[in-house]
């Protein structure tokens, strides 16, 4: 079933670069949504115990949480994605500025022990540049 899951993943990666009509890479894709005017890409770190441990049922509910906080905040921020590990998550933000994803957070009741602007994205590909 992963292997299914990973494959999936891997098609909707390459209709996304068909779609740009490009074969972009996920580093480009990622900077070309970050150059939107008004815009800066953030990467948060919560600290969250045993925050690995949640089940899909409790990751749908911290989902639609954030969502409804984003959806008050307006369209100056957007959640992009959050990666899972055992006791943090690091989440990807566009905002305005920084102090719309703290505020994010707090409405939301998360934490946001760190809160650092992405100053540029890299991956294999930077390497064929």
């Amino acid at each position: 079933m992963k292997t299914l899951k990973s494959f999936l993943i891997l098609i909707l990666i390459n209709i996304s670069a068909i779609t740009f009509g490009q074969d972009k890479s996920i580093a480009d894709l990622l900077r070309d949504e970050a150059a939107t005017p008004n815009q800066h890409m953030y990467v948060i770190e919560r600290e969250m115990p045993e925050v690995g441990k949640l089940t899909k049922i409790e990751l749908k509910q911290a989902s639609l949480n954030s969502c409804k906080v984003l959806h008050n905040l307006g369209p100056d921020i957007k959640w992009v994605n959050s990666f899972i590990t055992g006791n943090k998550i690091y989440c990807v933000y566009l905002a305005a500025n920084k102090d719309l994803v703290i505020k994010h957070a707090k409405d939301a009741g998360i934490p946001a022990n760190s809160v650092s602007e992405v100053v540029n994205i890299i991956d294999p590909s930077t390497a064929e540049m």
